[in-house]
């Protein structure tokens, strides 16, 4: 009789293309909401991660987490406070960032784009400075660290991956969901994202924008108190029968900021529950 093979109990090796080792990633407004769960997910994958973020700390309980997953990987996870909208303070931390990242041998290669304002004002009766301010944080707070990444990336020569956090919402018209200058700025970065896409293809930069569909946060939580009915709006074109949750978002941002998606720019990955196909 031939022995009995036991299967093998030594640990898999992680999949080079579905990982982020060897690197370092940034990810503006990492410091709560979907930003902070991105940010676990960075260094779940292998990457060191630089937090850029507007709160002055970020949320005690979920950073500090973040700082226990990072020691437990022999990872290194960063806070900056920083105004996506001031290209000198943007600037300045990125190219600390790749500095720091060059001495630990884990240069910066990537990009996520998650600060974003929201807000539901009829457009009947929407303020213009309002309007402004909008397209200031969630367009050119996207294009500005997008820039300075792309720069370092060139420099280096690495290449990189640049993730622009959009929304199904600048594809669609929401139902019972007044945000007309919030959906205006989430199709400017679409279209961003194409454009830049072709320019920096050249130096091994990849651009892609991952479209979120409607996400208990809490911020949405807020909305959904003050306005039930919204929910009951949102859930009959969830295919999935739920909203969705940070986690959700986490495997789709890594797998465009790794090398699995090496063929992948100026593409949208819509992750929505269905939402778009049911509008």
């Amino acid at each position: 009789m031939s022995p009995t093979v036991l299967p093998s109990t030594a640990p898999i090796p992680p999949n080079p293309l579905f990982t982020l080792t060897t690197r370092t990633i940034a990810i503006t407004g990492g410091g709560r909401g979907l930003g902070i769960v991105l940010t676990s997910a960075i260094l779940e994958a292998g990457a060191d991660v630089a937090v850029l973020d507007l709160l002055p700390t970020p949320s005690p309980e979920e950073w500090a987490c973040v700082q226990k997953l990072a020691s437990s990987q022999g990872l290194q996870a960063s806070y900056t406070q920083c105004d996506v909208t001031d290209e000198d303070a943007v600037q300045t931390a990125l190219e600390s960032i790749a500095a720091v990242g060059m001495q630990r041998g884990m240069p910066l290669r990537g990009l996520v784009t998650c600060a974003g304002i929201q807000q539901m004002v009829q457009a009947l009766e929407y303020p213009v400075e309002m309007w402004r301010r909008m397209l200031d944080v969630n367009v050119v707070g996207t294009f500005i660290p997008a820039k300075h990444c792309a720069r370092i990336f060139k420099e280096q020569g690495s290449g990189g991956s640049i993730v622009m956090i959009a929304s199904m919402s600048g594809q669609i018209a929401n139902r019972g969901l007044t945000c007309t200058a919030y959906n205006s700025s989430k199709a400017a970065v679409h279209q961003m994202c194409r454009s830049v896409a072709q320019e920096w293809g050249q130096y091994g930069i990849r651009v892609n924008t991952l479209s979120a569909g409607y996400i208990r946060t809490a911020m949405t939580d807020a909305l959904l108190v003050a306005k039930p009915e919204v929910e009951e709006t949102w859930m009959r074109g969830a295919l999935l029968g739920r909203l969705g949750v940070p986690e959700d978002f986490k495997a789709p941002s890594v797998y465009m900021l790794a090398d699995g998606s090496g063929f992948m720019t100026g593409a949208d990955l819509r992750v929505d529950g269905g939402h778009c196909a049911s509008a």
